[in-house]
């Protein structure tokens, strides 16, 4: 495993990664730990993946629990585990989501369903962590980061079989930004990534279904999508507290896709 010394502030800090087993989490959790990083990550069904990463990357360094996000219990376990295994949190990244279409001729007991699924993962689990990790840093009396990954569809809205993806990264948004305003004077500092068109399973199962690499290579200046690498870089910066002034800002990682 090559070693990363641009982030020296990043050695020996203790990282919570969700979603860590695949795309942008894997890549978080691979280059935090070649930083000297700590990294506690969870993921939902990948146990395989999960244990061979933690195997290659070392288990003093990384470790992973099984956490549905939907579910609240898991969430505070998942918190729990993650403070305990090293003493603390340093830093949090809310990576995990979920992003499955839904038709609006659906029954309303399917369509709640499946609203109630991504409003849980994709904003009511990072408002929880956020909440844990407040506690914590304000306890500890140290400078603490949360950082979300959200996306254009915040802001533009999102397709209709998508809208409540785009419904609740607007909520993580807005749940992020108030986080910086209440506690910025405790030097807890907050960021949100707001990516474009990564090239992920999730991001390619999308594309594929709604007209495919043409279309949406159309919309992008740069004309490449993203790779797990680029959002991963941003995250490693901002968890340096570098950035501190700049709390509570949307970084944009989408090749002029969309800017804010």
């Amino acid at each position: 495993m090559s070693s990363d010394m641009r982030y020296p502030e990043l050695r020996g800090k203790n990282v919570l990664v969700t979603g860590g087993s695949r795309g942008i989490g894997e890549a978080a959790v691979r280059d935090f730990v070649a930083t000297g990083a700590n990294v506690f990550f969870n993921y939902r069904a990948s146990s395989r993946r999960s244990d061979e990463l933690v195997a290659e990357l070392g288990s003093e360094r990384t470790a992973a629990t099984r956490a549905d996000l939907a579910e609240l219990r898991d969430v505070e376990r998942l918190w729990e585990e993650a403070v305990a295994w090293k003493g603390g949190i340093d830093v949090v990244v809310n990576n995990a989501s979920v992003r499955e279409p839904i038709a609006l001729d659906v029954s309303a007991e399917e369509w709640d369903r499946h609203w109630m699924t991504a409003l849980r993962v994709n904003l009511v689990a990072p408002a929880h962590l956020s909440r844990f990790a407040i506690h914590h840093f304000l306890e500890r009396g140290c400078q603490g980061i949360i950082i979300g990954l959200t996306g254009r569809i915040a802001v533009r809205g999102d397709y209709p079989d998508y809208l409540q993806d785009g419904a609740a990264k607007g909520g993580l948004n807005s749940l992020l930004r108030g986080v910086a305003r209440g506690f910025a004077k405790d030097d807890i500092l907050t960021y949100l990534i707001s990516g474009g068109i990564i090239d992920t399973e999730q991001a390619r199962a999308q594309v594929d279904s709604h007209g495919g690499p043409d279309r949406y290579l159309a919309e992008i200046p740069m004309g490449e999508f993203g790779t797990a690498r680029d959002i991963s870089e941003l995250i490693l910066f901002l968890s340096t507290g570098r950035a501190r002034y700049s709390t509570g800002s949307t970084i944009d990682a989408g090749g002029a896709s969309f800017l804010h």
